[in-house]
């Protein structure tokens, strides 16, 4: 499996033959003026939407901030022969099969099999912030003879980390996106998972390769890939971590 970190949340996936983007944000750094709030982009893609080359299939943990699809990564979409997203997403973007909590579908492989891609729950922060900023989905990515890979999403809960470790062990290779994401939206509440919780998830996975995504980039963030390292190493755990750089095509295991 190989996996090219794009910059924010964005990546790229090859398995299976399949090449898989996630969350899909090429715009160049701007700001964002949204309802009571504006969202700034700091960093621009490390490998622009038109060298990427084609793409099988888009994860798109959700359609509703720009950080996880903005206005480069929604006109890429029609491209992509399968996008697969929250069914609320399936509703407002035409081509989007929006996915449920458990609900699995089958990708056929070039070299003949499938990658089974299910859509595993989420929360974009505390109890009740779906409510404020929309429903989320992580997506779980299994094929014979293939690594089990676990793409978290915008996912705050260590709970729904447990439930879907449990049920998918065992768990191969963890994206996590962290960052300790924050909006005055919700009072500075955590929405992405801060580096100790990122540790207390690499924990839940058991020997899972732990790939953080989602920590750079967006002025929102508030912790860092030095933040994430530092937590691992000073919880004996950072031979678990891969931190990709940014336009390199790395393999993981």
């Amino acid at each position: 499996m190989e996996i090219t970190h794009i910059g924010g949340p964005t990546a790229v996936l090859n398995l299976g033959g399949l090449k898989f983007l996630i969350d899909p944000a090429f715009d160049e750094p701007r700001d964002y003026q949204l309802p009571g709030r504006v969202m700034s982009k700091l960093i621009g893609p490390a490998i622009p939407a038109a060298e990427l080359g084609p793409i099988d299939v888009a994860l798109v943990s959700h359609d509703e901030h720009k950080d996880n699809l903005d206005d480069a990564g929604r006109a890429l979409l029609p491209t992509i022969p399968t996008v697969l997203s929250t069914p609320g997403a399936a509703t407002r973007i035409p081509g989007v099969r929006g996915l449920e909590n458990w609900e699995s579908i089958d990708l056929p492989r070039p070299d003949g099999g499938v990658v089974t891609v299910t859509g595993v729950p989420a929360l974009h922060g505390p109890e009740g912030a779906e409510k404020v900023l929309g429903v989320v989905t992580g997506f779980v990515l299994q094929g014979d003879g293939l690594p089990t890979v676990y793409v978290a999403g915008d996912n705050a809960s260590l709970g729904l980390v447990k439930e879907i470790a449990d049920r998918f062990a065992p768990i191969d290779v963890a994206i996590l996106f962290a960052g300790a994401a924050r909006t005055a939206l919700l009072d500075g509440a955590n929405l992405t998972l801060t580096s100790a919780q990122a540790v207390e998830a690499a924990r839940l996975l058991g020997t899972a390769t732990i790939v953080p995504v989602h920590t750079e980039g967006w002025a929102h963030f508030t912790e860092g890939p030095d933040e994430f390292v530092a937590a691992f190493r000073a919880a004996g755990l950072i031979e678990r971590v891969k931190v990709l750089e940014h336009g390199v095509a790395t393999t993981v295991d």
